[in-house]
């Protein structure tokens, strides 16, 4: 079944089929600015199963790893939609809140939480990574 992502004003869509293979919930500076709240919920899913349509305008910047992140979001709008990551070239991010769908799956993980904000509540029995999932060990 396909699903279908899209910025504010329709322009930019991401075409999915699926389900995710992860959806994490991100604490990190980046992704609070990225999305202007205090949390970025991503689904990843294997490039090959995302089509992407309409324009877009892109930004490039680096991560804690070293490695680059690319956001792609609507030049007309605004609205981030998707992202690419060095560190997994062929998966797409795609900003949750993009698909509307309160019936979308809820994270399985956390990720930098070293900046999450602690009124924040998250669904229980999920992964807790102070800071990203490489590296660094559950809490």
């Amino acid at each position: 079944m396909s699903k279908v992502a899209h910025c504010n004003c329709g322009a930019l869509r991401a075409e999915v089929d699926g389900e995710p293979e992860a959806v994490v919930a991100c604490h990190c500076v980046d992704c609070q600015r990225r999305t202007g709240s205090v949390i970025g919920v991503g689904a990843y899913y294997p490039e090959n199963r995302v089509r992407i349509t309409g324009e877009r305008k892109n930004f490039m910047r680096g991560t804690a790893s070293g490695k680059k992140f690319e956001q792609s979001f609507c030049p007309h709008c605004g609205t981030s939609v998707f992202w690419v990551a060095e560190l997994k070239p062929n998966v797409v991010g795609i900003a949750v809140g993009c698909f509307a769908d309160p019936t979308f799956p809820a994270p399985m993980r956390s990720v930098w939480e070293q900046t999450h904000h602690p009124w924040l509540g998250l669904p229980e029995g999920i992964q807790h990574y102070s800071q990203g999932r490489a590296g660094t060990t559950p809490r």
